[in-house]
């Protein structure tokens, strides 16, 4: 029986009549309606004519994640009085429950696009709804883009809604082709924030570690919040790792304490969702949480502020989740999470003048994420670089480029980036592309049980008590009786099932560590690392990995990596999950990095020639070479120059005025003058170094050449300024005294240092290339006694000052009244009279 009084408590209920009008007129619409107002049941009901209003429609909802469509699904058929596989049905990975009478389907993002892959018509499907669309995961805007694909080829009457928990849509609507946007009003009640900071500072966040003394308070504050205020406690943490360790922390308390993530058993999930049977609560949350799920009884919330989103290190081929500060976004809709059934209040474990700092809105997956199952999938749309899709983010080209490398390796993409036939089969494995290479080639080497048994350990990281030995894991996984085993072993059975009875059954033998090492090697070839000793290890990717000290695994001659994180500030990766394998295996994997040819470097100050034997960054092999390429050894050799600069190469003193001269011509008047600044040196080594540099052979060689000689190359010859040198930036200027004075290039202006009383007599600064130099006059010691660039100035105003102080000290020296009555000189009063 209809729950009637139930289905029109709900405030979404107000916006259904504008909503339909917007699919009657434009066959697309945004619904932004607030968490808890029944967005996500009522409308697919009421779209469905299922309330008894309007024609029956099959309609699809769309969500994020499994437990928020099985939630979605067991609400809604509690509302018609029924149980899931009636007229609701629901269906995730590994589980689907539908009957001949399911009008409302609800699925994952992930199974949507399987099945639009397979079906791009959508065939007897009325109405697709894409439920929390603002939460902006990659599957969810691949979805809509393939839907309005198909809108707009071949499916015009096809009903689209994006529905979203804020009113942040304008992008969405944009999308869609300027969509209708409705709006439903939200009956919240007020929340009060607390704001709850820890005491002491605490570490941020780096990669998957979270500081224990920011659980310590967070736990505390829990504690806190029982205490003041009445109702469940809902808590947000960013993984299950830490509900679990927070659960840890909360034994003995006054409540029945909770845990809700992707990973918790159906029958916790419910328990969560159907609310206190009697006492009070303490529910420990990831972002699950936030939206699409509502649990009942809650007053109380407390944010740990932190969040999990996806980050790849595409250089390193390193992909994870890691934490990160939650939006400002994430924290309004964690915060309503109180307020949805009474006044309630939000403990912050963060400082208030923090708030205003943090993000507005979580990043799009799609320009932080690893993309090579983004990129397959448009590869089997048809659209291999997903320029003609309809997305809110252009994916980074970056991102789309290794993820292309990626597919290719593995036999996904041709040449051209178009999928194969062993790409589509990859697709539809339900698996990231990597995965499911794992899958397909390791049940050929090692048979297909034992390759899906590896691959469902990869596809969800085994809790850490496991350990980090993956063959272990999988002993662990096979006797277990916890939830992750009883996952594990449906997803076996689905791999199992998706290789088909053509495959391979027990492959060529071997032992399970054996079949584990490959598979996972297979899986991630870049990874595949041998021994440096002491628990350190070198990937194929050119990253250092380590072990902790604790593990079985330090002995290993090769790994197979298959889930490491690299902090910061950290130079290697950390291992949380490797097998051991051999170097043949390593090769039988990754052999597509193998690369064998003569290396000629640039090592620790010398040119070092080899022929090697590499697997991407790990030597197999190495012999010296006696007599390499000469072209390698000039790369080799200007590798030097780069890193030492040209001062490998013979400067005198000369040489290195000449350098001077050089750049104060380029300085002051440009072209044909040359650049002859370390860059541009660098730059141009074929102008100025040859032949020498071709005939060089080490470092020594390089010592050997005339740098002022090589220079002298770079001088404008063609257009006949080189004569000009000499008169445009003279390496000495004759004085009055007849001396010939060196003149220094090296700063601003160029300097002419000179004794006071070998200048009486010019009135006018001496001028290079129309620059007047700058002139140090020094006293008959050789000391500086005034600096000037302006001669006649000087003589006015400046000399009677220096005469008083200068000629007590050195009266054997002219020091007339007038300098301009007497002769420049260079020598004492008393020689100048004997002359």
């Amino acid at each position: 029986m209809i729950r009637t009084e139930a289905l029109d408590r709900l405030p979404v209920r107000t916006a259904v009549p504008a909503l339909r009008r917007a699919l009657d007129d434009r066959g697309v619409a945004v619904l932004c309606a607030p968490p808890g107002t029944g967005k996500t049941t009522l409308v697919p009901l009421v779209l469905a004519g299922l309330t008894g209003e309007g024609p029956v429609r099959r309609v699809v909802v769309a969500e994020p994640r499994r437990i928020a469509a099985r939630a979605a699904a067991r609400r809604m058929a509690w509302l018609l009085g029924e149980q899931p596989g009636g007229r609701i049905g629901f269906t995730v990975r590994g589980e689907r429950v539908v009957g001949r009478d399911t009008v409302v389907e609800v699925v994952t993002t992930g199974v949507l696009l399987q099945r639009l892959q397979r079906d791009q018509e959508l065939a007897g499907v009325d109405v697709v709804i894409i439920d929390e669309c603002h939460e902006r995961h990659l599957d969810a805007d691949t979805v809509a883009a393939f839907l309005l694909d198909v809108r707009e080829a071949i499916r015009p009457d096809l009903r689209l809604v994006a529905a979203s928990a804020t009113t942040d849509a304008e992008g969405w609507a944009r999308l869609l082709g300027d969509a209708p946007v409705v709006e439903a009003e939200g009956v919240s009640y007020p929340v009060e924030v607390l704001w709850a900071p820890p005491a002491r500072p605490v570490k941020p966040p780096h990669g998957m570690r979270v500081d224990p003394a920011l659980l310590t308070h967070v736990a505390a504050t829990v504690r806190r919040a029982l205490g003041e205020r009445e109702g469940d406690v809902l808590c947000f943490l960013p993984g299950v790792g830490e509900i679990g360790r927070v659960a840890g922390q909360l034994a003995g308390v006054d409540a029945e304490v909770l845990q809700v993530h992707g990973r918790a058993p159906a029958a916790v999930q419910d328990a969560v969702l159907a609310g206190s049977s009697g006492g009070r609560r303490v529910v420990l949350a990831t972002s699950v949480a936030e939206s699409s799920l509502t649990v009942p009884g809650v007053r109380v919330v407390v944010d740990s502020g932190l969040a999990r989103e996806p980050r790849t290190d595409h250089a390193r081929g390193l992909s994870a989740l890691t934490t990160v500060r939650a939006s400002q976004a994430a924290g309004r809709q964690r915060a309503g999470r109180a307020g949805r059934e009474a006044p309630g209040a939000v403990y912050r474990c963060w400082d208030q003048a923090e708030d205003g700092r943090l993000a507005r809105f979580p990043s799009p997956e799609i320009k932080v994420a690893d993309l090579a199952a983004f990129a397959l999938q448009a590869a089997c749309w048809g659209d291999p670089d997903a320029s003609s899709l309809a997305l809110l983010d252009p994916p980074p080209a970056g991102a789309m480029g290794a993820a292309r490398e990626v597919l290719e390796a593995i036999g996904a993409v041709d040449g051209g980036g178009r999928v194969t036939e062993r790409g589509v089969r990859m697709s539809r494995l339900g698996l990231h592309p990597r995965l499911a290479r794992a899958l397909l080639d390791g049940a050929r080497e090692a048979g297909a049980r034992r390759a899906a048994e590896v691959v469902a350990l990869l596809s969800e990281e085994p809790p850490r008590e496991y350990g980090d030995d993956l063959a272990a894991a999988l002993r662990t996984a096979r006797r277990g009786q916890d939830g992750y085993a009883a996952r594990w072993k449906q997803e076996v059975r689905r791999l199992s099932s998706s290789l088909g009875s053509g495959s391979p059954g027990a492959g060529k033998g071997g032992s399970d560590d054996a079949a584990v090492g490959l598979v996972a090697a297979l899986a991630f070839p870049e990874r595949v690392a041998r021994a440096r000793g002491d628990g350190a290890f070198l990937m194929a990717s050119g990253t250092g990995a380590e072990l902790r000290d604790a593990s079985r695994l330090r002995s290993a001659p090769w790994l197979a990596v298959a889930v490491a994180d690299r902090p910061s500030h950290a130079a290697s990766a950390r291992v949380r999950l490797a097998a051991v394998i051999d170097e043949s295996t390593a090769l039988l994997a990754a052999g597509h990095l193998r690369v064998r040819g003569e290396e000629v470097r640039w090592v620790d100050g010398e040119v070092v020639a080899r022929a090697v034997d590499r697997l991407g960054a790990v030597e197999l092999a190495v012999r010296p070479l006696k007599q390499p390429d000469p072209e390698l050894v000039r790369g080799a050799l200007v590798e030097g120059l780069r890193r030492e600069g040209p001062g490998l190469l013979r400067w005198t003193r000369d040489t290195e005025q000449l350098r001077l001269r050089l750049a104060f011509l380029h300085r002051v008047l440009g072209s044909p003058w040359p650049d002859v600044s370390d860059g541009a040196l660098l730059a141009e080594t074929g102008a100025w170094l040859e032949p020498e540099l071709s005939r060089a052979r080490r470092r020594a060689d390089l010592g050997r050449i005339d740098a002022g000689q090589a220079l002298r190359r770079l001088l404008p010859w063609a257009t006949g300024e080189a004569v000009r040198l000499d008169e445009l930036a003279p390496e000495r200027i004759e004085v009055p005294s007849g001396s010939r004075i060196r003149v220094e290039y090296g700063g601003e202006q160029p300097v002419l240092a000179v004794k006071l009383q070998e200048l009486f007599g010019l009135a006018e600064t001496p001028r290079v290339a129309g620059v007047p130099v700058l002139v140090h006059l020094l006293s008959p010691a050789g000391r500086p006694a005034a600096v000037t660039a302006d001669l006649a100035s000087f003589w006015r105003e400046g000399y009677r000052a220096v005469r008083a102080e200068l000629r007590g000290r050195y009266p054997k020296h002219p020091w007339p009244e007038d300098p301009a009555t007497v002769p420049a000189t260079r020598f004492t009063s008393a020689r100048l009279k004997r002359s």
